[in-house]
């Protein structure tokens, strides 16, 4: 593989993650999201802001890392697949949230977003291990998400 696309495409690929993420948010972030009934435990927006922006970084980094250490090797496609269905699966979560208004659905898709980042980390680490400890980041926050969103649910 072309080493710019090493380098160019992971980082590409979870801008637009992002940016979707983002664009979905914004249809209910100002009206329909201040209606509901929060934990006391649920951050700030800014706070989640900068969680997502850091967790996209080290997920590009995670990917690069495997990029540069699995090239060839088995199940290469598959993992490089994982990474793609975890962002796909990351964004649909604020289209189902912030959008759809699907509290029960966004709690499935949460424990997916989890699922798959810890499939993932097993995944890369006989590859990477800098690559899968990268991803432990997103796992905890994943999870906590999921508990977030549940618990969200369960107020509304």
């Amino acid at each position: 593989m072309n080493k710019l696309l090493v380098y160019v495409l992971p980082p590409a690929f979870y801008l637009l993650v992002a940016l979707a993420g983002r664009q979905f948010t914004s249809a209910g972030i100002a009206t329909w999201y201040p209606s509901l009934q929060k934990p006391s435990f649920t951050p700030p927006g800014s706070i989640i802001g900068i969680v997502w922006t850091l967790i996209y970084i080290l997920s590009a980094a995670s990917l690069i890392q495997f990029l540069r250490a699995a090239k060839g090797k088995p199940l290469f496609a598959i993992i490089i697949g994982l990474y793609i269905l975890n962002g796909i699966i990351n964004a649909a979560w604020s289209y189902i949230f912030f959008s759809r208004h699907l509290l029960m659905t966004a709690v499935i898709d949460a424990a997916l977003i989890a699922f798959t980042v810890l499939i993932m980390i097993v995944s890369v680490w006989n590859y990477s291990k800098i690559s899968a400890f990268l991803l432990a980041p997103y796992f905890l926050w994943a999870s906590f998400a999921t508990f977030l969103s549940y618990t969200i649910f369960r107020l509304n």
